[in-house]
């Protein structure tokens, strides 16, 4: 038997990991903090910095950011409509490689927002 490895999933052991390591890792801690604080509500929404950051994570081409920064999107209240829009933002920047892992956030974004409703 197969098993089917969802993208929440692959989220909850990227989370456990990152948990793990920064536990470690002093260093570590103060950067996570310094990310916390640069991606809190501030003048630009939760939603807005979360869509901006998915869109970085798609031409980067880094599928654990994609992962994260979709499902911290979604709960931050981004809709289909809104991340499609990050999608073709990020391709204009980063070509054919950004829309290869576009399809990614594409396929996460489906899952994270049916789980959702």
């Amino acid at each position: 038997m197969v098993d089917i490895v969802t993208y929440k999933d692959e989220l909850e052991k990227i989370l456990s990991t990152l948990n793990e390591l920064s536990s470690r890792t002093p260093e570590l801690q103060m950067f996570l903090k310094y990310v916390h604080e640069a991606e809190s509500a501030k003048i630009l929404d939760a939603k807005t910095k979360e869509l901006i950051s998915l869109g970085i994570a798609i031409v980067v081409r880094c599928e654990p950011c994609i992962i994260w920064h979709t499902n911290a999107a979604v709960n931050a209240g981004a809709s289909m409509d809104e991340i499609l829009e990050v999608i073709k933002v990020a391709v204009c920047m980063g070509g054919g490689p950004a829309l290869m892992y576009a399809l990614n956030a594409f396929i996460v974004a489906k899952e994270f927002l049916a789980v959702k409703k």
